[in-house]
């Protein structure tokens, strides 16, 4: 069993950054982010394989959002530049024992998550 634990979030006006880490008590090959705002359903974010080589984004963050990974520290990032309101959400970490992919049921293991707020 494998436990992630995300870090990092916070309050941010619009326009600024924050970096969200992921730590996993064990090694993992995919890892991704998903996140979740009040009323809406979880969407995802960005994922990343072992490698590193392979990367996905969401439409609503490519260009402004970076994942990218630390195999050594077993740990996933999430660069989030020029933040929106509506980038606000729990922002929840996951992984699993495969390739990349963006449907959250096929991630294997999941984070508590951490809170992310955009002021306007």
């Amino acid at each position: 069993q494998v436990q992630l634990v995300e870090s990092g979030g916070g309050l941010v006006q619009a326009g600024g950054s924050l970096r969200l880490s992921c730590a996993a008590s064990g090694r993992t090959a995919a890892m991704g982010w998903f996140r979740q705002a009040p009323g809406k359903v979880r969407e995802f974010v960005a994922t990343i394989s072992w490698s590193g080589a392979s990367t996905v984004y969401a439409d609503s963050v490519k260009g402004r959002f970076t994942i990218s990974r630390d195999n050594a520290k077993n740990t996933v990032y999430l660069q989030m530049n020029s933040l929106k309101p509506e980038d606000t959400a729990v922002y929840v970490c996951a992984a699993r024992r495969s390739v990349v992919v963006t449907r959250g049921y096929e991630y294997d293991y999941w984070g508590q998550g951490t809170q992310v707020t955009v002021s306007s």
